[in-house]
């Protein structure tokens, strides 16, 4: 089940970046400003990690949230801190919470975020796939376009995330037939050719053109 996440900021410093990589994980995300905050997480009980973007005094804000979140559910918290203020910074106790300086890696971030939705179970960087605006998870098998979760069948999702994984080489139908459906398959291989038509109508026609179709071969990924 996609987790809630409720992201508090004042300014756009952070806003496109943490988008960003939010949309690779198996997150719904609400943004709003600081006055907000009480009626985001008022209208979603059930929220699991609140991103809070501190610019002012760090600390203070911080248990300020922390209250928030204490009288309307059981959320995490991340504090997203300049470097400047992280010497006087006091982190909240009442809540689960981690902070994060804003000139931090990606790649540390994310983490951080992982660790505080999925302890114990974080996904690596690597799960994740990203071609224009599609995301595939390879740790959870769940598809994302656009941010909307993709439909797909587990077949569907096998063909796709198997192509996507071995991208620039051609599959004969044969070939995906082994691979995907496995060896005691007995159906004919023009399945293949059915879940194929099946994903590209899913994907949409602008990432459909990266499933290409080698005539007299197979199927690549582009």
């Amino acid at each position: 089940m996609s987790k809630q996440v409720v992201f508090i900021a004042d300014t756009l410093d952070n806003a496109r970046r943490f988008k960003g990589l939010l949309s690779g994980l198996d997150v719904n995300v609400l943004a709003g400003s600081s006055q907000q905050a009480k009626s985001l997480l008022r209208s979603n009980p059930a929220c699991d990690l609140v991103i809070l973007e501190a610019k002012g005094d760090a600390s203070a804000e911080a248990l300020k949230m922390e209250s928030a979140i204490s009288e309307e559910g059981e959320a995490s918290m991340l504090v997203v801190l300049d470097p400047d203020h992280l010497a006087g910074f006091r982190i909240p106790v009442q809540v689960k919470a981690d902070f994060v300086v804003s000139n931090a890696t990606d790649e540390e971030i994310s983490t951080r975020i992982r660790h505080l939705l999925w302890p114990g179970n974080e996904s690596s960087s690597s799960d994740f796939i990203s071609v224009d605006n599609m995301t595939v998870n390879l740790a959870t098998y769940q598809v994302k376009v656009s941010g909307e979760p993709l439909d797909l069948t587990y077949l569907e999702y096998a063909l796709l995330a198997f192509l996507i994984t071995h991208p620039g080489r051609t599959y004969s139908r044969d070939a995906l037939l082994r691979r995907v459906w496995g060896f005691d398959y007995y159906g004919g291989s023009r399945t293949v050719d059915v879940h194929v038509r099946r994903v590209r109508a899913k994907l949409g026609p602008e990432l459909a053109q990266h499933l290409e179709t080698v005539r007299g071969v197979g199927y690549l990924w582009a």
